[in-house]
């Protein structure tokens, strides 16, 4: 399983709830073509937070890295339904910084390999 962790800043005219639904829709296309295992959306508690830690989170979890990649080949050759969900959650975005997570320690110990 890999984490796909994405800390996001909204337009400032954009409503929260209405990315929430965006989000929603996006994401659960997204699982029903089984590309994500599962993903939840938190957002910043009090407004406390240091740092770069934006308002919202989006975790996506993925079975493996051809999840990921043919998850981004589906929006590049998205049919008309999936670009408007994806749209609708993209234009509230004015900000997101993302990261590529995994278990660790792992059973393979990637760290290790390499090829050259």
């Amino acid at each position: 399983m890999n984490l796909y962790h994405c800390m996001i800043e909204l337009k400032s005219e954009a409503r929260a709830l209405a990315f929430s639904a965006a989000v929603d829709g996006w994401l659960a296309y997204l699982k029903s073509a089984g590309l994500v295992l599962d993903w939840r959306l938190m957002r910043r508690k009090l407004g406390l937070a240091s740092g770069r830690h934006t308002d919202f989170l989006l975790e996506i979890s993925l079975p493996d890295m051809a999840a990921l990649d043919a998850a981004f080949a589906l929006l590049a050759n998205a049919d008309e339904q999936a670009a408007r969900r994806y749209d609708q959650m993209h234009q509230m975005i004015a900000g997101v910084e993302v990261g590529l997570y995994r278990p660790y320690p792992d059973p393979a110990q990637r760290e290790r390999i390499a090829l050259i």
